[in-house]
């Protein structure tokens, strides 16, 4: 029998400073509508893939949490993953007694959203060291005025090119403080950072403040949803970066990290040091995360690391880093990038966070991709998208999607049908009778994971799982559906951004708005976590 873990237990556990792993298994979505605010989402449909990333240490503390409820009908989703855990060799697992639903009976707060330290986090910089910040109403005005002020953005490329302010420049979070100098070299001209909503613009413009930037710094208040709601046009597949730092960008740069790591008290460690750590690993949690961009850590990086950009491991730490009090190295080229994520994270309150001294300089620099390890038992009866089309033209066969809701909206196998594999069992009765069923996922390995889970389901069936997943399908030119043409249940899996609702999204951005403003106070509740003021 799995231990069970008391509300009480479990916040003295939280304060009690060693590692702990707590891990929600709903689905994204569930998880969004209100979980603890420590809890890293770990769904049980994806446990297999995830669990290695989020918790590399099989002998770490770890407390599962779900709705606490099953209906009469059987174990609970945190009974299938804890089941599932001690048969991969994780040894120290316990259950949230009651759940999510104990957890509110014995009066403790429930969080909605998603990244919720991390936006509190935001709020807290916000009002802490009053972070100038310049509505959209009053930089439109600017702009139209010809005044020389350089936007730049600080999410991902992919986030800005779907949605951007027009003219902006991409330069996402930890890049702001490496690349901002030649974007705008005159101490005279203004930046504005914005993002999305409002986390990452303040962040990204209290980066430059920290790194004394000279010039006049903001944060657009609301981000592109505040442009959006202003009544003010988004440009779409925007392609502007802020480039690499030339040798005076980069000695700025480095120049301003420097002032940054004294003032946080950010630690280095040597190559030597984290040989031992790495060794040591079967004691203490160790997360090796290079901070620098995809593109970058693609054509190198150090060796057993992972990549985490900057400014997204500190919007989204809990996705990246699912152990509290763990051991975090941080690792880029120059240092720069790596020291200005670690100020943060300590801010944050991570207390054993360290910044690889020299970079990548090392023979131990490989361009292979990182591979977690994935546990379960894969099913064998494989099948190529090209043998998938030619049975979809005989019409005898049945196709299972276990995508996110929103990739299967925006893109999948003609007739396919939509499901959470952790709610296969009560939705299979949705999917047609056919004497073939192929199952499919982003890239095949839910698909390959959940293919025998449907073959006990639909017992006489034929099951395949598709190879390579629905993205080998995409990239053989095959042909799409859009929509939700299929689903078998609820599209509650994932967490929906205002952008990315189909209706009432003016009115999506502004519940969301107010939901980050609210946090701070919420958190303050709470009491499991206190962010760090540096005077």
């Amino acid at each position: 029998m799995t231990q069970k873990i008391s509300p009480s237990q479990l916040k003295q556990m939280l304060a009690d400073g060693d590692e702990l792993a707590l891990l929600d298994v709903r689905e994204q979505g569930v998880f969004g509508q209100g979980h603890l605010l420590l809890a890293s989402c770990a769904p049980l449909s994806q446990l297999e893939v995830c669990i290695s990333d989020l918790v590399p240490q099989q002998h770490t503390r770890m407390v599962l949490v779900d709705d606490g409820g099953n209906g009469g009908s059987g174990d609970t989703l945190a009974d299938t993953a804890a089941e599932r855990l001690r048969k991969w060799g994780y040894d120290n697992v316990g259950l949230l007694e009651g759940g999510i639903a104990g957890w509110q009976e014995d009066g403790n707060e429930v969080f909605s959203g998603i990244n919720v330290p991390s936006k509190a986090f935001g709020e807290y910089i916000e009002v802490t060291y009053d972070t100038p910040r310049l509505t959209a109403d009053k930089l439109k005005q600017r702009l139209d005025a010809g005044e020389p002020i350089v936007v730049l953005d600080s999410r991902p490329f992919d986030e800005f090119h779907r949605m951007s302010i027009p003219g902006g420049i991409d330069a996402p979070g930890a890049e702001l403080v490496y690349r901002a100098h030649d974007m705008a070299p005159d101490p005279e001209i203004p930046i504005v950072v914005n993002c999305a909503g409002r986390t990452r613009s303040i962040i990204g413009a209290q980066s430059l403040i920290n790194a004394g930037f000279p010039n006049p710094i903001a944060a657009l208040e609301n981000g592109t949803m505040g442009w959006h709601l202003a009544g003010f046009d988004v440009a779409r597949g925007a392609t502007s970066v802020a480039s690499l730092p030339s040798a005076s960008g980069l000695e700025h740069a480095r120049g301003a990290a420097e002032r940054v790591a004294t003032r946080f008290g950010v630690r280095r460690v040597s190559r030597e040091t984290l040989t031992e750590w790495r060794q040591d690993n079967d004691k203490r949690c160790l997360f090796v995360l290079d901070v620098r961009s995809p593109s970058e850590y693609v054509i190198g990086h150090l060796a057993g690391s992972r990549n985490a950009p900057g400014g997204q491991l500190v919007q989204a730490t809990d996705e990246y880093i699912g152990v509290r009090n763990a051991r975090v190295v941080l690792v880029d080229d120059t240092e720069v990038r790596a020291v200005m994520t670690a100020s943060w994270l300590i801010q944050m309150g991570w207390r054993d966070v360290h910044v690889l001294a020299g970079g990548l300089a090392g023979e131990d620099f490989t361009a292979e991709p990182h591979a977690a390890r994935v546990y379960g038992d894969p099913w064998q009866n494989m099948i190529d998208p090209t043998a998938l089309s030619e049975m979809l033209g005989a019409g005898d066969a049945a196709i299972i999607d276990l995508d996110s809701s929103l990739v299967y909206r925006d893109g999948h196998i003609p007739g396919a049908y939509w499901s959470v594999r952790a709610r296969l069992e009560a939705q299979i009765d949705g999917l047609p009778s056919a004497p073939r069923i192929v199952v499919t996922s982003g890239d095949g390995r839910v698909a390959s994971l959940a293919a025998g889970e449907v073959a006990l389901l639909r017992p006489g069936a034929e099951v395949h799982a598709l190879a390579g997943g629905t993205q080998n399908w995409k990239f053989r030119g095959l042909p799409l559906e859009a929509g939700l043409t299929h689903p078998l249940g609820p599209t509650d899996d994932v967490q929906y951004k205002p952008y990315d609702r189909e209706g009432g999204v003016e009115a999506a951005m502004q519940d969301y708005l107010k939901w980050e403003v609210a946090l701070v106070e919420q958190i303050a509740r709470d009491g499991s976590l206190v962010f760090d003021r540096f005077d």
